[in-house]
Formats: structure tokens, sequence, C-alpha cells
């Protein structure tokens, strides 16, 4: 199968960008190096191409009603112009997708699923859909720009972009004749904004930022630094901390879901599982010697299987080898455990996520 594209495929590759495989798009996982971009997003500016994110659109009559009957997180808790992280769960509580949801209004809702969960998204919500309600598959229409770190507010200030908004809110903001939503948002831990642009605009709005930023240290980050910042904060990572089979409880962000709404999907079997209490949990896990964890790596307490790697890399800002792991809720934090590090006893320390402090929210 051909892999998609996104619309500043040939940026990336001018800028001599390495590609992987990312959901079934051909994206850009490096340039100058993992290391030099992660410390690049910490400490100043780095953007991220992440046009292979999903988008859906739900409009009609009642549609945020709809959607909120759908999904886990309460719509009701936020108002027109407010985003929200939300679950998209089974009727066991797995987790098919968890997404970014835009309210727009009574009647809008538009969605960002992870890439290779949009098309499955957009069946179950079509399928449940009322009559005068529709949901549209949007995810070649638009390209996803992540502006992150510390000086994002002064690169698109320089463009005259809105900044400075409520965390998890967004705004329209406009350049050359271009319109489109500017969000307080990200997935690094890092003060930051995503840019949902039409695509046909994408090439245009992402050359207006590198000229805005030159000035400010702007450089082009992959998803490899994309992930390892993400594992520093301890986000979640569908398909790793997040699945079918991984329910918000035991992923973590059971925080996104509205447990006093009267129906959501999966609501029963959440319920359920949360009154009963002895599901694993996850958990951080922190190197005690120079093991560089990886998923799917076994976790031991003594000579007992308890739990397994969901993630795990080297942290470039700790240096050391830091993971997230799905354990027993035996294993606690302050515990030290072992990880089979191809075949070495590694030990570790078992920590609560974020491994760093966040200043995604900071005014």
């Amino acid at each position: 199968m051909d892999l998609l594209q996104s619309p500043l495929h040939d940026r990336h590759e001018a800028l001599g960008a390495k590609f992987a495989e990312f959901g079934g798009w051909l994206m850009p996982l490096e340039y100058s190096g993992v290391l030099k971009e992660h410390a690049a997003v910490r400490d100043g500016v780095g953007v991220f191409d992440v046009s292979h994110l999903g988008k859906a659109l739900v409009r009609g009559p009642g549609a945020a009603d709809f959607v909120n009957s759908c999904l886990t997180n309460d719509l009701g808790r936020i108002h027109p112009g407010k985003a929200q992280y939300t679950l998209c769960c089974n009727d066991n509580g797995g987790v098919v997708d968890d997404i970014i949801a835009y309210l727009r209004s009574d009647d809008e809702v538009f969605l960002i699923p992870n890439a290779s969960n949009n098309s499955e998204v957009v069946r179950l919500l079509s399928a449940a859909a009322p009559d005068g309600v529709e949901v549209l598959n949007q995810h070649r229409d638009y390209a996803v720009l992540a502006v992150q770190g510390t000086r994002s507010d002064e690169v698109l200030s320089a463009l005259g972009l809105p900044v400075g908004h409520e965390y998890m809110s967004y705004a329209v903001g406009s350049l050359d004749g271009i319109e489109f939503s500017v969000c307080r948002t990200g997935y690094t831990g890092e003060r930051g904004y995503e840019l949902v642009v039409p695509s046909a605009a994408a090439a245009a709005v992402w050359d207006a930022l590198f000229g805005a930023g030159e000035r400010f240290g702007l450089v082009p980050a992959g998803l490899g630094a994309r992930d390892t910042l993400r594992t520093e904060m301890g986000y979640a990572l569908h398909g790793h901390e997040l699945s079918p089979h991984i329910t918000p409880i035991m992923g973590g962000v059971s925080w996104a879901v509205g447990w006093s709404k009267p129906e959501f999907w999966g609501k029963a079997a959440l319920l359920a599982q949360r009154a009963a209490g002895d599901a694993r949990h996850l958990v951080g896990l922190k190197a005690q010697g120079r093991g560089i964890p990886r998923p799917e790596m076994s976790v031991l307490s003594g000579d007992v299987v308890v739990g397994e790697l969901t993630s795990g890399t080297f942290s470039p800002t700790l240096r050391t080898g830091i993971g997230l792991a799905l354990v027993d809720r035996a294993v606690q934090v302050g515990d030290v455990v072992v990880v089979d590090v191809r075949g070495r006893q590694e030990p570790f320390d078992v920590v609560k996520p974020p491994f760093l402090e966040a200043s995604t929210k900071e005014s």
C-alpha cells in the first residue's frame, strides 16, 4: 500500500529529513537529530508537521450533544472556542482512540483523532448519528503544524497571529488572507500552539513560520523528538498506553472521563472496572543505571513478572532511561522493580509521571 504524504513533503525533503511510516503516512522522523530537536523545543522553539493526524467534522442540530453522548469527556464543561481531550471507547471500555475535540458551537464539533484511527472514529460516529447530524471525514483537507517551546509566542506574534489565550482554547488567525485555528495545546509539555491550516495553504504558512522564526532559533522537529518529549511528560500514546484492550483507567487518563454524564460509549464497563479496582495501572520507570527500556519489555518484582513496558526511551533532558509501564496494582510509586533489558536485569525506580514539570499551562 502506498503511504500518504503530508502537503509539506517537499519541504521536508529539502531540509534533508529522514522519513518513517506513521499510521499509514510517510512523515519526517528527524532532521538534525532527535537530541538536538528535543533540546531545541525544551529550550527554545521547534515546529512539527503532524498533518498525519486525523480530522473530522460533526455538524447539524445538536451535534455537540450527540458527540457528548458518545465520547467520554464532558463537552458541557467547556464553551465554544475551547478544546478538550476526550476518548472514543468500545463496549468493553477499551480505547478506540483518544481525540482532541474543538467545540465550535452547539451544532459543530471538529475532531482530531490519530492518523490510523480516523476512519474508524468517523465510521462509528456516522453509524450512531441521528437524522440531521452528519460526520465528515476531512483527513486530507487540513495540515496541522505544532509550534512548541518557550519562544513559540514570539514566533507567532511576529506573524501577527493570536497568542496568550487560555490553555486548551483556540482563536482564529489570519496570514495573507488565509484563516486557520491557533489552539493553545500540544504534545511536548512545553508552551505551544497547534495550527490547523487548510492543506492548500500549508506550504505558505510553513514558509512564513520559518521566515519569522529564524531570529528566534526556530528549528524543524520530527516525530522522533515528539516521542521523547511526550514520554518525558508521561503523555499517553494510542497503541502504547491506550488501545482497544487498555482502558482509560488502566492508561492513566480517567480524568478525561465524565463519570457523571448520563451516557457515553463504554460507560458501564468502565464503572465496573473502577469499582473492582484490580486492573493494572500505569506508572513511570526511571533507570538507576544505564539501562534503556523499550516497549514490550517485561517488568519484574523478584522473579515474578508484574507488568510490561508500554513506552521506553532515553530521556535527553534527564540523560537516563525512562519508560511507562502497565503493572499490577501491588506495584506502587517508591518501589524498585527490574526490567529485562535484552537479557540484563536492570533496576528501575517506580515514579509518578511526569518525569519533568510541564510548562504548558503557564500564562
